[in-house]
């Protein structure tokens, strides 16, 4: 089926009610990327995994899916997306590794953002190294959807913390990376409260474990990673205030530009608002 033109260049509603009928059709059937983030969550999974099962060639495994969907009540946003790639993993077990990366590959290129968001929570087997890990989840990392990028931190951002002074070492490269998007992983994916995800209390107690990261982007030119820098401070400010400002103070001394004026306000701005 073609979508035509004016609904791919559509802006996106801003409450789910407004959202047309036929652009949430086109949702379901996986013929189109969420634009915004109420069409984000707006997607229903289930309906999503009735359309694209088929596809798979796994039809005789969507009875199953969808009574645990159901009882899980699980049809849209993070829960959907975390259980139905659980099952997705699940029901894979029993098929070929071919059929098994057939499917993998198929969901981590597929035109639908919520399909690809499945494929970066996909794939996690307990045997697989921390580097192998970073290795399979950069593609998503670096996907050109918001939601598959924030899908992709969120889904190994557990295996991060549980060593992050060795993820923190393996991050450092990512840090420098010329794409923005796989650089603001780097700080966004072990932000120590971060959105949505558990804190990682080591770096609210010692948040200069990051530093090898944080400075390489204090002067960063991309908005979108002095944002996450910014937040990433601002949240150890919470514990740590005057380690953030000791930072700030050196960072204003060493980089008198722009982009570290602007990471400072957002980073401060919990203190300031404080005192």
């Amino acid at each position: 089926m073609v979508v035509n033109e004016a609904i791919l260049n559509r802006k996106g509603a801003r409450k789910t009610s407004d959202i047309p009928n036929e652009v949430l059709m086109h949702l379901h059937q996986g013929l189109l990327e969420s634009v915004n983030l109420i069409e984000w969550q707006a997607v229903n999974h289930q309906a999503l995994l009735k359309s694209i099962l088929p596809s798979f060639n796994l039809e005789e495994n969507l009875t199953f899916i969808l009574s645990e969907m159901e009882k899980q009540n699980a049809e849209t946003g993070m829960k959907a997306i975390r259980t139905a790639s659980k099952l997705l993993d699940i029901v894979l077990m029993n098929e070929s590794e071919e059929k098994r990366t057939d499917v993998i590959t198929k969901c981590s290129n597929h035109i639908s953002d919520s399909v690809r968001c499945w494929a970066a929570f996909m794939n996690k087997s307990s045997n697989l190294t921390l580097e192998e890990l970073l290795s399979y989840i950069q593609t998503f990392a670096a996907d050109h959807h918001f939601g598959v990028r924030e899908i992709a931190w969120m889904s190994i951002r557990e295996n991060l913390s549980d060593n992050i002074e060795k993820s923190v070492k393996l991050l450092v490269e990512w840090a420098s990376n010329p794409d923005e998007n796989i650089r603001r992983f780097a700080v966004e994916s072990i932000r120590p409260r971060g959105v949505w995800t558990k804190h990682i209390d080591k770096l609210k107690q010692q948040p200069e474990i990051a530093m090898p990261i944080l400075d390489i982007l204090k002067a960063d030119p991309s908005k979108y990673v002095q944002d996450s820098v910014g937040n990433w401070l601002n949240d150890a400010s919470k514990t740590q205030p005057l380690w953030v400002l000791d930072l700030c103070d050196r960072w204003e001394n060493e980089s008198d530009v722009q982009a570290t004026t602007k990471i400072i306000k957002k980073a401060t701005r919990t203190i300031m608002k404080n005192k």
